[in-house]
């Protein structure tokens, strides 16, 4: 069997220095790597303002998506990390709901003390399939 392997990237400086793609498809399932709030020039977007971060975030998400010719429908499964989840559950799932509408990935919502930037509150990794 031949793998048929294809990356997209935003563009933004920092993908070369940590040597990440922010999408690898192989062979029709697209793994994408975790997005969080920043314009395409790099800079970080909504700090303090979760809901701001999260509607970034997710814009992020669904333009890896795009550079697939994928949309929300194909998500397999969404893995969201939240630095505060007693004070951000409600509003992250009210969010996720709003986006993905009726369709219905596979979740998971993961508490953590940090992400890799100190004012960064959220960050959504996904799986996707083609067809």
């Amino acid at each position: 069997m031949t793998t048929t392997a294809t990356t997209y990237n935003h563009g933004v400086p920092w993908e070369e220095g940590f040597g990440v793609t922010q999408g690898y498809n192989v062979n029709g399932t697209v793994y994408i790597s975790g997005q969080f709030s920043h314009d395409m020039q790099g800079a970080f977007i909504g700090e303090g303002d979760f809901e701001a971060q999260t509607r970034k975030t997710l814009e992020n998400l669904d333009r890896v998506l795009a550079g697939f010719n994928l949309t929300r429908s194909n998500i397999a499964e969404m893995v969201i990390y939240l630095t505060n989840p007693s004070e951000h559950f409600e509003r992250c799932v009210r969010l996720y709901k709003e986006y993905v509408g009726q369709h219905r990935p596979a979740g998971t919502l993961i508490g953590v003390s940090g992400l890799a930037f100190p004012h960064q509150l959220i960050e959504i990794r996904a799986v996707a399939h083609a067809g």
